[in-house]
């Protein structure tokens, strides 16, 4: 099939590269001209594994090209995909101003041949309605279904989700747009579930708020564990075997973070209230999820007492999860602002997210080349994203380092009874 894909996000870039992978053309549209020059000379923009190889192969074969030129786009392909981003608004509704300035483009774009067009970019429901509407006023004549396909990508593994989806949804009421979508995605997997469109859209914020919730859930444990002396990962663990509970999602830890489950959790309760429903239990689960980062500050007063001038941190990890550069509402940088207010001084290390988190928190914080750099000469390691390399550190070398003996483990990596018996000041979040 012929694709236009318009936004080279995590979402678009990542889409449209593996649909072309899958043997489709696809033609990946943006506005910006740098960017679009960039992956032409095959340096991809976001931190994704596996994607730069995938879009420098998918382009020598002619499969994959980038261009800003979206009205050629559209001419040229029978699917387009909205793949633009959805900020939070002040009111943590979702900023819909870019997918709709797309559409009108669509509109202006479109000729009298039959296109579908598919918000993949997560839109409140009732976005497919709306921007039909816009096409069709820039566009009388269009022949034109608009449907929603959500993405349930993960930043860090969004090329092997892609390949390998749990499900694919599909919100359409038009046949002919459903028997094209089908035979799109069944390359992927067989287990496609069509259904209408305003619900294919709640689909994917009811699947956010859920998993947001279950975070939230076993955060709000591990502090009831922190009170009485139980250790959560037992907990989630004899929690986890009951089958209609499952593991997954019951790390307690931080909270999360980054670009879709804090956004999304915000949107789901303002689609709520402005429909005049108060969603108590996802305001419990937003309000539980931005204490939680503080409960790193918790422990450190704990160990340190209230007077913490001149005492110096080592943060580990600054994206807030691994095998991304992705800082938005990373635990990290509420954190290390907290120490900062408190009068410690902080080095900090990640793998990939040092340049991103500069760009925020700027010299404010002193940055090391590496781990054992940035361990030298502080009197705490608090390990904030669970990077391989930070889960795989020998005991000996951090203690070497440290001015003293203290680890705060805010992803619960590490065994507490090894981490004592080695000699160490040992605090973990609900163990």
């Amino acid at each position: 099939m012929k694709l236009a894909v318009v936004g080279t996000g995590y979402v678009g870039l990542v889409s449209g590269t593996c649909f072309a992978e899958l043997g489709n053309t696809v033609i990946c549209v943006d506005k910006i001209d740098e960017k679009v020059e960039m992956l032409k000379r095959g340096e991809i923009p976001i931190y994704e594994p596996g994607l730069k190889e995938l879009v420098v192969s998918n382009q020598e074969k002619g499969r994959l090209t980038f261009s800003t030129d979206l009205a050629a786009a559209v001419a040229a392909s029978d699917i387009i995909l909205i793949a633009v981003g959805t900020p939070a608004a002040e009111d943590g509704s979702a900023n819909m101003s870019y997918v709709y300035a797309v559409a009108e483009e669509i509109g202006e774009a479109l000729d009298s041949s039959y296109k579908v067009v598919v918000n993949k970019s997560t839109v409140p429901v009732g976005t497919a309605e709306k921007v039909e509407e816009i096409i069709k006023e820039k566009n009388e004549n269009a022949q034109v279904d608009v449907c929603s396909v959500p993405e349930f990508l993960r930043e860090g593994s969004a090329v092997k989700d892609t390949f390998n989806p749990d499900r694919i949804v599909i919100g359409t009421s038009s046949k002919k747009a459903e028997e094209m979508l089908v035979a799109l995605h069944k390359p992927l997997t067989e287990e496609i579930v069509v259904t209408d469109v305003r619900s294919s859209e709640m689909i994917k914020y009811a699947s956010n708020a859920f998993l947001a919730t279950k975070i939230s859930f076993i955060n709000e444990i591990a502090n009831i564990c922190d009170a009485y002396g139980a250790d959560v990962k037992a907990v989630a663990r004899g929690m986890g075997l009951d089958n209609r509970i499952g593991p997954k999602f019951l790390n307690a830890g931080l909270g999360y973070g980054g670009s879709c489950f804090p956004k999304d959790t915000k949107a789901i309760i303002h689609l709520a209230q402005s429909a005049g429903y108060t969603p108590e239990l996802l305001q419990a689960v937003e309000g539980v999820n931005e204490r939680q980062s503080f409960r790193i500050i918790e422990h450190v007063k704990g160990i340190f007492g209230t007077e913490l001038i001149g005492l110096k941190a080592c943060i580990l990890g600054l994206a807030f999860k691994p095998e991304t550069d992705d800082i938005r509402d990373a635990p990290a940088l509420k954190i290390i602002d907290q120490l900062l207010e408190m009068g410690m001084a902080v080095k900090a290390y990640d793998p990939i997210a040092v340049e991103n988190t500069k760009k925020v928190l700027g010299d404010r914080v002193e940055y090391g080349a590496n781990v054992e750099e940035t361990l030298e000469g502080t009197d705490v390691m608090i390990l904030v994203t669970e990077w391989d390399e930070f889960v795989k550190l020998d005991p000996e070398m951090i203690k070497n380092k440290l001015n003293r003996a203290i680890v705060v483990d805010g992803r619960n990596v590490y065994e507490p009874k090894a981490m004592r018996e080695a000699g160490f000041i040992y605090h973990g979040i609900g163990r």
